[in-house]
């Protein structure tokens, strides 16, 4: 996986799947939320988030009153988060 910072925006290209992964966006989305109340998430190519991310991002909107927003590239993700009835909590868009 690899991130890419700029401004409020966290792009991230390739798949999340580990514990590091959680980390470095835990980090990244940190590093923006500390400065602004507003986050934008652009997942480009991953097919599934992990449980601890969904949670971390849960926590981050529901607790801490960010603003998120999350563009999602794969049809597979969107579904995901559409299941887990999180694409409105989470602003969820095909981008």
């Amino acid at each position: 996986m690899e991130l890419n910072i700029s401004s409020n925006v966290v792009t991230i290209r390739g798949n999340i799947k580990t514990v590091r992964d959680y980390q470095d966006i835990k980090n990244a989305v940190d590093s923006i939320a500390s400065n602004s109340k507003t986050v934008v998430l652009k997942i480009i190519d991953s097919i599934s988030v992990t449980s601890s991310v969904i949670g971390y991002l849960n926590k981050l909107v529901l607790k801490d009153g960010v603003d998120l927003s999350i563009y999602v590239g794969d049809p597979q993700l969107l579904e995901l988060f559409d299941d887990l009835n999180l694409t409105s909590m989470f602003k969820v868009r095909k981008g």
